[in-house]
């Protein structure tokens, strides 16, 4: 039996709502074969991160290369990487083994509150790793960083995602949600075929639940699983949007703080 596979690049979370576990409890709810390598420890739970311990450079480039030598991913994604170190060996492994399909998740900054990455990390990924990117999912405050802009309107998400777009050469995916809208997403890419932009707006309803720990390790995740399964950029970020609605909407309640979804939803039962 064959199946399409993806990789995740993040960090874990030891209370297995974000970062590693929920991608690849994601993933295999959409149907993929989940693999990993692991970019830094962290202590937390569903009220914050008590401590992160990263891991070498030398050894996140094992993990990867160990990783697809074997089994080729079909897509790969990235969340938490902290260092440029780090970053640099993700570029070089996307272009040594020719990894396609990269969704880059720009995390820096926890739900909690606390910073994810440092300064220089962020010149890093700007210089390299969004322009190996098929597509980015950045959230308000993290295209506010990325564009140089700050965003108050849906028309200033239309306008960052264009510029992050001219500046990096990547499709983005600006995400609305608590900030702005009502889960309201915005995709601006490129149709090379008809050499022209495409611009689509993904309307979602405001679910009711506080638990919403872990949604842009989530969502990222759902989009590399169907990107990884064939389908197109824009239908694999509308498959995860919907994904994510039914994750949210099966209303789990665990933690003392800002709780996880239920990712074992399954969508269209697949």
């Amino acid at each position: 039996m064959k199946m399409k596979t993806a990789l995740t690049i993040a960090g874990t979370d030891s209370s297995g709502g974000a970062g590693i576990q929920a991608d690849i409890k994601t993933m295999t709810a959409n149907g993929v074969y989940a693999m990993s390598a692991i970019t830094a420890l962290t202590a937390q739970n569903t009220t914050g991160v008590s401590a992160i311990m990263e891991v070498s450079a030398d050894f996140l480039e094992r993990q990867i290369a160990t990783t697809v030598t074997d089994i080729m991913p079909d897509s790969v994604k990235t969340g938490m990487v902290s260092s440029s170190a780090l970053i640099e060996v993700i570029c070089d492994c996307v272009e040594k083994f020719a990894l396609k399909n990269l969704v880059v998740d720009p995390v820096m900054v926890a739900t909690s509150g606390v910073r994810l990455i440092s300064e220089d990390a962020i010149e890093t990924l700007k210089k390299k790793l969004l322009r190996l990117a098929l597509v980015i999912t950045p959230n308000i405050p993290e295209a506010e960083v990325l564009c140089g802009m700050k965003i108050q309107s849906e028309s200033e998400m239309e306008k960052a995602a264009k510029r992050i777009f001219e500046e990096y050469g990547c499709a983005v995916l600006v995400k609305g949600g608590h900030f702005l809208n009502d889960a309201n997403d915005f995709l601006f890419s490129w149709n090379a075929a008809e050499n022209r932009a495409e611009k689509k707006w993904f309307y979602g309803k405001r679910i009711k639940n506080p638990n919403t720990h872990g949604t842009g390790c989530t969502l990222s995740a759902a989009i590399c699983s169907n990107l990884a399964k064939g389908f197109s950029l824009e239908e694999s970020v509308r498959r995860a949007k919907e994904y994510l609605s039914l994750a949210l909407g099966a209303m789990l309640d665990l933690g003392n703080g800002r709780g996880p979804m239920n990712h074992t939803v399954s969508v269209n039962n697949e």
